[in-house]
């Protein structure tokens, strides 16, 4: 965790924001801008911890629980920016978009994809990819559809 985690951004769930640039695509003005938002101001540490929460949930008995204790700092980034403050009222009054997702409920469905996706990351965990092509389903033809 960077300096002391108070970093704090806005989070959104990808799907809401997909939602919103289909929204701005089809019903913006042209030429306006329309920011995008979460109304879901965290800090790192609080996303940290709570992340830390959910695999305690999720994963009690797995390796590092509690999960907090796995928690390190280190020194900051020079220049890092303390807050990205987001303004997304035009969006919602103007075209009427509003998040779908709560952060809450994103972060655990996050946490449970990567839990049920460990042949995925767990090689890179234990140093064994050596760069090839992740995801693949080696078994399909080349081509075929």
């Amino acid at each position: 965790i960077y300096g002391d985690g108070g970093n704090v951004r806005d989070w959104l769930h990808v799907e809401d924001h997909a939602a919103a640039l289909r929204l701005v695509y089809r019903e913006g003005r042209i030429g306006e801008t329309y920011v995008i938002g979460g109304r879901s101001e965290l800090s790192n540490l609080q996303v940290v911890d709570r992340i830390c929460a959910v695999l305690d949930e999720l994963a009690p008995d797995g390796p590092g629980a509690p999960h907090a204790r796995l928690k390190s700092f280190v020194p900051d980034r020079p220049g890092h920016d303390r807050r990205y403050a987001i303004d997304c009222s035009k969006i919602e009054a103007e075209l009427g978009w509003h998040p779908r997702h709560s952060f809450d409920s994103g972060l655990r469905e996050t946490v449970a994809w990567y839990l049920a996706q460990r042949d995925w990351w767990q090689p890179i965990l234990d140093r064994r990819y050596t760069g090839e092509r992740l995801g693949l389903d080696r078994t399909a033809t080349p081509g075929a559809e």
